[in-house]
Formats: structure tokens, C-alpha cells, sequence
């Protein structure tokens, strides 16, 4: 256990990123409409673990098994995460909880996706699922951002006015992400080849309104970084991870206008759901970044008592 132990900030780093790969390999089902290349859930073919190959295969089986293949990985990963995290009993009981969001994301998102299969990519289940993924990011961020503090008191580095706006943006974040979910489930990649545009909305319409909501996240964003930066001195890592976060979002924004005006290119399409995982990412650890924590003694300690 004491050199798992060791690796823990490894793992944990391993664990954000599976989660952020799952969300671009599920983008890849989407995208694709392969989220029917298995026809059944738990087993891919009824009495069939694997995709039946044959000479007629096209590529929707081994995108549809891939993503499951890599949920399972990231299962693994979980169960690390969880044991690793959960078995420190000199941390915090709130960072030992924080410890077992992953595992039990994975296992709820397995049956999500199943029930996505049963009900033949319905557009609501499907949009929930990435939704979910979403926050998972957000937990494992958090997660790996909280394994470096202590568990003392939080000591704020920046003004209550930039803490402040910090929150609203992360407020900000969720309608942004849930119209961009609706602008996919009402457009020509909703998931499925044979009943595209599967929301029925006006594409053009729900692609204004997640315009809308990005240009106030990028306000709200412009403000903090104008509360944090003019500050003096700046807080290292507050100043890094703002100007990190400013940055993605102009990216994200710079992808989302070009699929746009392209046509919605799948590659395109992809690589946006990517940069929402990032900037989901980003995005999370900012607030945690405008205070500090004691530092946490992570010498070996018999029967240390949990921290509260």
C-alpha cells in the first residue's frame, strides 16, 4: 500500500484524464452514430460479450466496444482512486468522500449508458450522460487540486469580491453546458445516423441562445480576471489558473465559431466536446486557487484519528 501510495498523485492525475478521455471517446459514439454498434447492454451481442465480426462489420462495433472498453479502465482507475484516498484517514472526511465520487460516477454511468442502449439513444438519457461526465470532470479536478492542500482552515488570497464572482461564473457554467448539450441533441449529430436533429428544436435557435450563455461566461471571466490580476502581489497559482481558464475559453469559443461557419465538421464537433472537459476542468480548480489550506503531515502515523 505505502508505494500505491506513493503514486497517488499519478493516479489521481490518471483518473482526471480517463474522464476526460471518456467524454471524448463517447463524443467519438456520438458522432459516428454508433451508439447502436452494440445492439444490447450488459453484452454487446445477446449471449456475446465482444462485437460479432464479420465480413459486413462497419466501424460502429469497435467505436461503441472501445468506449465501453476504456469505461472499464477507467473503472480500475476509480477503484484505485477510491482506495488510495479513502484509506489515508489522516485527510479530511470531505476529501475521503471527494475520493469516491469517481468510482461512483463510473458505476452509475455504466447503467446510464445501458439504459441508453434499451432505449435507443433516447436524446434525453444520451445529453444526461455526457452531462454526468461533466461532473465527474468537475469532481476529479477538484479532487487532484484538494490531494496537494492540507485540511486547516481555508485562508482566502484573493478579494470576497473576486471569491464572489468566482462562484457566479461557475454558476454560469452549467447553462453553458446544457445548451451546448441541447444545440448537439437538436442537430445533425445527435447520436443517430437514421433520426437526426432527435430534440425537436430549431438548431439555429438553441446555437444563439449557447452563444448567449458563453459570451456571459467569458463577462464574468473578463471581471475576475480583472479583480485577480490587478491585485499586487498576485497569488501564483490564482494568477495561473484564471489566465489558464481565459485562455480555453477563448479557444473553445474560437472551435465552437468555426464548426459553426464549417458546417459542423466532425472533427470539429469532437475536438469542442474536448475543450468542454478542459474547460469544465479549468474552470473548477479556480475558485479553490483563491484560498489556501495548511499543509496536511503525510508521515506514516498509526491509528491517526480522522480529520473532520
Amino acid at each position: 500500500m505505502r508505494a500505491l501510495r506513493r503514486r497517488e498523485r499519478a493516479v489521481l492525475v490518471a483518473n482526471l484524464v480517463a474522464q476526460i478521455g471518456i467524454v471524448v471517446t463517447g463524443g467519438a459514439v456520438r458522432l459516428t452514430g454508433s451508439g447502436l454498434g452494440c445492439s444490447t447492454w450488459p453484452m454487446c451481442e445477446p449471449g456475446q460479450f465482444t462485437p460479432a465480426f464479420h465480413e459486413a462489420t462497419d466501424l460502429h462495433p469497435y467505436i461503441e466496444f472501445g468506449n465501453r472498453t476504456l469505461t472499464g479502465v477507467l473503472g480500475v482507475i476509480a477503484i484505485l482512486v477510491a482506495v488510495l484516498v479513502w484509506s489515508d484517514v489522516r485527510r479530511s472526511r470531505g476529501y475521503r468522500w471527494l475520493g469516491l465520487v469517481p468510482l461512483l460516477g463510473v458505476v452509475a454511468q455504466a447503467v446510464i449508458g445501458g439504459i441508453t442502449v434499451l432505449v435507443d439513444l433516447h436524446p434525453a438519457i444520451v445529453g444526461g450522460h455526457l452531462l454526468i461526465s461533466m461532473a465527474l470532470v468537475a469532481a476529479s479536478a477538484a479532487l487532484l487540486h484538494r490531494s496537494r492542500e492540507g485540511d486547516g482552515p481555508a485562508t482566502p488570497t484573493a478579494t470576497q469580491a473576486a471569491r464572489t464572482t468566482a462562484a457566479v461564473m461557475l454558476v454560469a457554467l452549467v447553462p453553458m453546458l446544457v445548451l451546448g448539450v441541447i444545440v448537439t441533441g437538436s442537430g445533425p449529430h445527435s447520436g443517430d445516423e437514421d433520426a437526426a436533429y432527435r430534440f425537436a428544436l430549431d438548431p439555429a435557435h438553441m446555437t444563439r441562445l449557447h452563444a448567449v450563455s458563453v459570451w456571459v461566461f467569458l463577462a464574468i471571466l473578463l471581471v475576475l480576471a480583472t479583480l485577480v490580476l490587478r491585485r499586487r502581489p498576485v497569488h501564483g497559482p490564482a494568477r495561473r489558473s484564471v489566465v489558464l481558464l481565459l485562455v480555453v475559453t477563448l479557444l473553445q469559443g474560437g472551435i465552437g465559431y468555426a464548426q459553426y461557419f464549417t458546417g459542423l465538421p466532425v472533427l470539429l464537433v469532437g475536438l469542442h466536446m474536448l475543450g468542454a472537459a478542459v474547460l469544465t476542468a479549468a474552470a473548477t480548480v479556480v475558485p479553490l486557487n483563491l484560498r489556501t489550506r495548511a499543509g496536511t503531515d503525510t508521515s506514516p502515523v498509526a491509528d491517526a484519528p480522522a480529520r473532520y
